[in-house]
């Protein structure tokens, strides 16, 4: 690069989604959620909630990217963040340091954000449990960064294999989290009422003594058989 980046970049005017809206996808399960949008919309598996008793959140997501080892933009997306958003910083997965530990995770609770995600991990795992606000990271190390950036907030980020714009709706639970496309929502939250209609019918016929999916059954039967 001819000239090194400013320490941190935010872009600013994007739109929330109606809270309303958001609202609408609380509780959701997630495997509900890829099913209602084509298979496709789980982080990467590695990102898990540190505490499995406190993962269910749905939330606009302020994004941010951070440069291996540096938490500038972590810092960044808190003071851009509103109450009821999750903050979402991607840092390409780096993970020999942490990027979040349980005295920012305080500071994030305390302005009313409701969830933190990233693909780098995490540190002060019992601090962060005690504060109670879901966090979702790859694992955990005690080895801390720096702050100095380079880093980036309110702009489109690569997050375990997602793209997340900041707006999108993040949803979370023990399973890990799923990123809504804000201009989907609608689209998403109508298919998600027939996603789980279908599934508790098939869960009560397994319940009843189902052996084999019927859309399986279909396809075993077009099969070539071979005998020995």
């Amino acid at each position: 690069m001819i000239d090194n980046p400013p320490p941190l970049t935010i872009y600013r005017g994007w739109k929330r989604p109606d809270p309303a809206l958001v609202a609408r996808f609380a509780g959701a399960q997630t495997s509900h959620l890829v099913d209602a949008m084509e298979g496709r919309g789980m982080l990467n598996w590695r990102i898990k909630p540190l505490d499995a008793n406190c993962a269910s959140f749905a939330a606009p997501a302020v994004t941010g990217y951070a440069y291996p080892a540096d938490t500038l933009a972590m810092f960044g997306a808190l003071h851009e963040a509103q109450a009821g958003d999750a903050i979402i910083v991607g840092c390409d997965g780096f993970t020999p340091t942490a990027l979040i530990g349980d005295i920012i995770t305080g500071m994030m609770h305390n302005k009313g954000v409701v969830a933190f995600v990233t693909d780098g991990l995490a540190r002060d795992r019992a601090g962060i449990v005690e504060v109670g606000m879901p966090v979702f990271a790859a694992g955990v190390v005690s080895n801390s960064g720096a702050m100095a950036g380079p880093g980036t907030v309110g702009a489109p980020v690569m997050v375990g294999g997602v793209h997340v714009r900041p707006g999108d709706i993040l949803v979370g639970d023990a399973d890990g989290v799923v990123v809504v496309p804000f201009d989907r929502a609608e689209q998403v939250l109508a298919t998600l009422e027939r996603v789980r209609a279908a599934e508790a019918a098939l869960i009560a016929r397994v319940k009843g003594g189902l052996t084999m999916s019927d859309g399986a059954l279909r396809l075993i039967q077009q099969a070539r058989i071979i005998e020995a």
